[in-house]
């Protein structure tokens, strides 16, 4: 599992966050600021493995973003997800199941937004507090109620997406949590060397046919 880098470990020097109890923020609740995740996210997610029946059945790009789409945030239990695609040197949010709009079909550039740090750097990153941390775009997250994320990486060693997952309250995620959303990414990644494979077999195929015609 590739090393987590976030605020959790490097509070900001500017604002202390209060102790919280074990147990999920419930965004309605005046005077509720910062929570972990519940405890009860520790037992299995069965979600997981119908999303890797998927993954290992998908026969190209858009099937595997279009069922990271489908599970992901009921996995990890977020109010929003976003799958981010590297092209170039921006990044595209290709698909996204969250409780507003958020920002598919938009580009940014990679060394301009979180999930371009996530791709660049292949480090999972949580955000407990969005306004709190600079490699976040705030302009673009202050138009959505989202105030904290985990972003992992999709691909090694070199990163070739990101899923991202949001909350509408400044939370710190437990392990289990984030280990689901990186188990995720994982079996995303190895369907992309899949479907890789299976173009590059397809391609010589058709090579082979060509010049032997």
């Amino acid at each position: 599992m590739p090393p987590v880098i976030g605020l959790a470990r490097r509070p900001a020097p500017t604002r202390a966050y209060p102790t919280a109890p074990r147990c999920r923020v419930d965004v309605r609740r005046k005077g509720s600021y910062l929570s972990t995740m519940a405890e009860t996210h520790f037992r299995p997610e069965p979600g997981l493995a119908l999303a890797a029946g998927s993954l290992e059945a998908a026969a190209s790009l858009e099937e595997i973003v279009s069922t990271l789409r489908r599970t992901a945030r009921a996995i990890v239990g977020s109010d929003g997800i976003a799958v981010v695609l590297r092209e170039g040197d921006t990044v595209f949010y290709a698909a996204e199941d969250a409780i507003e709009p958020l920002w598919r079909g938009r580009r940014f550039p990679m060394t301009a937004c979180i999930s371009g740090w996530c791709i660049l750097n292949g480090q999972t990153v949580i955000v407990p507090d969005i306004e709190s941390d600079p490699r976040v775009p705030l302009a673009a997250y202050r138009v959505t109620s989202m105030r904290s994320l985990v972003m992992v990486p999709i691909g090694a060693p070199a990163a070739v997406a990101a899923l991202g997952a949001y909350w509408c309250a400044s939370v710190i995620p437990d392990d289990a949590t984030v280990c689901r959303l990186e188990a995720l990414a994982q079996q995303a990644a190895a369907a992309l060397v899949r479907v890789r494979l299976l173009a590059g077999a397809s391609r010589s195929r058709a090579l082979v046919q060509r010049s032997g015609s």
